[in-house]
């Protein structure tokens, strides 16, 4: 019978600040695994530097020859990683909390996120 394991785990918490991703991506090609998942439930910041950090980790990981997935994020880092068009690319699992559904990408045929309606002025000059 084939043996089973579950991927390791590494705990990503607190504010990630700019010097902070080096560290993160060698706990990721430490664990040594082909799957690493990335719990993100305690990172306490949604912006761009830890965007930054999780796709450092996700190039470590792809460079040693695996990936990682991204369990757990708050609701505001997952719509960040979503609306950045990181989400599938960092492994965005399912689960993850936000309560929210992908954006729509009207190009593939999918409702836009909003109507709009446009109006034309009877002054404007023509293009």
């Amino acid at each position: 019978m084939a043996e089973y394991s579950l991927p390791p785990v590494v705990v990503v918490a607190g504010p990630i600040r700019p010097g902070d991703a080096s560290a993160l991506c060698d706990r990721v090609r430490d664990a040594r695994a082909p799957t690493v998942v990335c719990d993100v439930s305690g990172v306490t910041s949604a912006d761009l530097v830890t965007v930054d950090a999780l796709a450092r980790m996700q190039l470590a990981a792809r460079r040693a020859g695996g990936r990682i997935r991204l369990r757990d994020p708050s609701p505001a880092l997952a719509l960040l990683l979503r609306m950045s068009g990181l989400a599938d690319a960092l492994g965005l699992e399912d689960g993850d909390g936000s309560g929210g559904q992908p954006l729509g990408d009207a190009e593939e045929g999918e409702p836009p996120l909003a109507e709009v309606q446009e109006a034309v002025e009877t002054g404007d000059p023509a293009l």
